[in-house]
Parts: C-alpha cells; sequence; structure tokens
C-alpha cells in the first residue's frame, strides 16, 4: 500500500455529457438502426483523466468550464463524489454544457462525436486563476477538447513551476512548436498518431517509425496506446512495448483516459516511466470490461491486484 502523500494532479480539459447507444453494429451514412439500450454518463477527456486519477489516489484539482445547465449541476456533483477540487471549474452562463453522443456495437468498437459548449469557453485567464494550483502539482495534464491556447497557458504554468507536462493530443490536431516544447509526455492513440503523422500504424514496426516522427518534432517522450495491441513507449533513445492484458472487452470508451490518468498518479508517486506505464496499462485494460468511462474505471486496489 502507498504511504506517502498523494501526489497533487491537475487535469485542465474538457468535461461532457456523454450519452451512450448500444448497437448490434455501427449504422451506415442516412441509416436508422434500432438501439439496445441507452445510458447517461459523465465524461470528456479531461473529466475521465481527473476521475482516474482520483481513484488512483491521487489529490486532482479540475480546470474546467460547465454549462449552466442540469448537466453542468450533475458535472459538478460527480466531481466532489470522487473528491475532486472543483474551485476550478467555471460555471458559464451563456453556453450549454458539452456533450458527446456515443454509439458502441457488439465488437466493443465505437463512435464519437464531441459538442464542445461550454469546454470551449475554457480561457487562458481562466488557467491564470488556477496559477497556484497548478504549480502545487506534480503533473499537469492536458487535452485538445478545450481551446489550443488555454493548453498552452497552462502547461507554460506548469513548466515554470517545474511540474510535469502529459498531454493527451485529442482530438488530433497540427501541435505548434512551443507546445511540442512545452510537452514532457505526448500520449496519442492509434488515429490521433496517423493524422499528427500522415503514417501508418499497422504493425509495431510502424507505430515506432511515426513514434520516431514524433520525437524528430520536438517531442522528449512518446506513448503510443494501441488497444488490444498494448502500449509503445519512446522515451529519447530507447523504445519497448507492453502487451496488453487480456480481458474480455465491452467498451473501449474512456480506456485511453484511465491509462492517461493512471499514468500522472503513477509518475507523481516517483514510479519509473516503465513501472507507471505498465500499472496504466492494467487500469485502462480494467476499463474496457465495463459499459461507458468514469463510472468503468478501477479503484486502486483493483489495479494493484494485477501489477
Amino acid at each position: 500500500m502507498n504511504v506517502n502523500p498523494a501526489p497533487r494532479i491537475c487535469v485542465v480539459g474538457s468535461a461532457n455529457m456523454d450519452l451512450i447507444a448500444r448497437v448490434p453494429r455501427l449504422p451506415h451514412a442516412g441509416e436508422t438502426l434500432q438501439g439496445r439500450s441507452f445510458h447517461l454518463v459523465y465524461g470528456g477527456k479531461g473529466a475521465n483523466q481527473a476521475v482516474m486519477a482520483a481513484r488512483m489516489g491521487g489529490a486532482v484539482t479540475m480546470v474546467a468550464c460547465v454549462g449552466k445547465d442540469v448537466f453542468g449541476e450533475g458535472m459538478l456533483r460527480n466531481f466532489q463524489q470522487y473528491g475532486i477540487d472543483t474551485a476550478h471549474v467555471r460555471v458559464d452562463e451563456n453556453r450549454t454544457s458539452g456533450v458527446a453522443p456515443i454509439f458502441v456495437d457488439d465488437q466493443a468498437q465505437n463512435v464519437i462525436v464531441i459538442v464542445a459548449g461550454a469546454n470551449g469557453a475554457l480561457s487562458p485567464s481562466d488557467v491564470r486563476a488556477a496559477r497556484a494550483a497548478i504549480l502545487a502539482s506534480s503533473a499537469v495534464v492536458c487535452q485538445l477538447e478545450v481551446p489550443l491556447e488555454t493548453t498552452l497557458e497552462a502547461f507554460r504554468i506548469a513548466r515554470s513551476g517545474g511540474a510535469r507536462t502529459i498531454l493527451n493530443p485529442a482530438p488530433a490536431q497540427t501541435l505548434p512548436a512551443e507546445l511540442l516544447a512545452l510537452t514532457d509526455i505526448c500520449a496519442p492513440n492509434e488515429s490521433e498518431t496517423e493524422l499528427l503523422t500522415g503514417m501508418p500504424v499497422n504493425s509495431m514496426e510502424e507505430a515506432q517509425a511515426a513514434g520516431q516522427r514524433l520525437l524528430q518534432a520536438g517531442l522528449s517522450t512518446v506513448i503510443i496506446t494501441l488497444g488490444e495491441r498494448g502500449v509503445l513507449v519512446l522515451d529519447g533513445a530507447a523504445a519497448w512495448h507492453v502487451p496488453a492484458m487480456k480481458v474480455a472487452a465491452v467498451d473501449p470508451t474512456g480506456a485511453g483516459d484511465a491509462f492517461i490518468g493512471a499514468l500522472a498518479v503513477c509518475l507523481g508517486e516517483g514510479m519509473s516511466l516503465e513501472q507507471a506505464v505498465r500499472r496504466a496499462n492494467i487500469a485502462a485494460a480494467l476499463s474496457v470490461t465495463r459499459l461507458g468511462a468514469q463510472v468503468s474505471f478501477p479503484t486502486r486496489a483493483e489495479v494493484d491486484t494485477y501489477a
């Protein structure tokens, strides 16, 4: 059992309400398909990563923006139930909360549409208001579901205080040189790696070549999450592969977020990169055995059981 103080993690990013429909297969364009079930769950990549970090034992602060609506009220309560500090979650009077309609088929494949809503109003000034929390953190985690200048400001402040910066470049977009230079760890999935590099990742060799392209662009450490193929880590001159844990997959939604939230806490506890990646890989694998994000995330005790 970890007896050290809980590492402080600051997550700057999105919070959504996920609207999940289970379907026998993903629909074709123009097709009406009968769904099997429907679920409302809390999501958003930033919120997911914050919840996973909290479930791993981190002391988590969330910097986000939600709408003044029933979804926003629910998201605030949800954060608080996980023990996440919401002092820097702003309620926007003019925008609705972000939502994400998700279709999940019988093969555990999904299609996700993100409607940013209030996430698009999270600003650099919101980040500056959370400066003390960022500077007190061992790691600052960001994604690309909020304005790019907001992520940049968070990493500028984090770097000034010596916090480790972890970027989940999703949804993928061209990354400015400054953001690359401010990022300690970049963790894309397969499709994001392909979009960022223009290179395929159908094999481990292709994934390593694409990872090297990201390193050449200015990143120092790249972790490519490859779903059932595991994780590929490129850290400077070193590269290694961590196989996925074999599980009965039900829903992959949020698995990458579970990985990143767990990774941030494990690194904050002083684990080596390899140790932290292996522990985070377990968290991601366990998360796909249940429907949805957040509610599917394992506890620290569950992760440690398989470590």
